[in-house]
């Protein structure tokens, strides 16, 4: 919703969260856990379920607010492409509903892309943000990934109707599966760069990275070069070291990493520790 417009978040009847409306969305979200506030945002099909056995570390000293985005999960669709921007801007609108400025925003791989373009249009709404699997350019992933996102929405029927024939298919039925791979072929096909805009980002940052990724290794550490790491020794005490972080887990790809223990301890460790002195 734009600044002017009226709150109008309301409880779901049947569902444990709630909906705000921003921009023309009906935007779902649950809150769990008690604490600091952080934004949860999910990659790119399927919301995460904050209730998982190793999200749910997340909730023991935060209040997690997991959002479903544009098309997914409990948030119908509308008549507006998948653009990481917007959905960005509907992600500050919700925290400026919820009077939650400065918060913390974790994302995961489409979430992490839509972290990065929250972090740079809105900075005064994020804390901390933490970034996951999640690339800063399209040449960032590896050239079959680019494939498999045109390939999404060539297939986009065939894809719609494996979904409909899995559980998720009741868990969310407000999902049109075909439209949704169309659109998230369309969205993640596109080309982008953001190399610059990312250096602009003021927010103490980490990056997680599975291993094996799904991003080229290149890519991972000109991220993290382009957020102000890399670029000289830290010096015996620590004292010269960057604000922002990179966490590389072992043993993990893409497709598993935020179904490890290690990202939500190592996230949890970046969110707890004192903000970074000024200047």
């Amino acid at each position: 919703m734009s600044e002017n417009q009226p709150n109008t978040e309301q409880q779901s009847a049947d569902l444990p969260g709630n909906y705000a409306s921003v921009n023309g969305l009906n935007l779902y979200y649950e809150t769990h856990g008690s604490g600091q506030p952080l934004i949860l945002l999910h990659g790119g099909v399927l919301p995460m379920d904050v209730r998982d056995d190793n999200l749910a570390d997340l909730t023991k000293h935060r209040q997690v607010i997991a959002v479903h985005m544009q098309g997914h999960g409990h948030t119908p669709d509308i008549d507006r492409p998948l653009r990481t921007e917007s959905m960005a801007d509907d992600i500050a609108a919700l925290i400026t509903q919820l009077d939650l400025a400065p918060v913390d925003l974790v994302g995961y791989s489409m979430g992490g892309a839509v972290a990065l373009q929250t972090a740079i249009r809105h900075p005064a709404q994020i804390r901390k943000l933490v970034v996951i699997s999640a690339a800063m350019g399209l040449d960032g992933w590896y050239p079959e990934v680019q494939n498999g996102f045109v390939e999404m929405k060539t297939n986009a029927a065939q894809l719609a109707g494996s979904l409909k024939q899995s559980p998720y298919s009741a868990q969310y039925p407000e999902v049109d599966w075909q439209q949704l791979f169309t659109k998230l072929g369309t969205l993640t096909s596109s080309p982008y760069d953001w190399s610059d805009q990312i250096a602009s980002i003021t927010a103490p940052t980490m990056l997680v990275f599975a291993d094996a990724d799904s991003i080229r290794p290149e890519h991972i550490v000109e991220m993290y070069r382009r957020l102000g790491g890399g670029q000289r020794d830290p010096g015996l005490d620590g004292s010269l070291r960057p604000t922002t972080h990179l966490a590389i887990v072992p043993g993990t790809t893409h497709y598993n990493l935020v179904s490890t223990p290690q990202v939500a301890q190592q996230v949890a460790q970046f969110l707890e520790a004192p903000m970074p002195a000024a200047g």
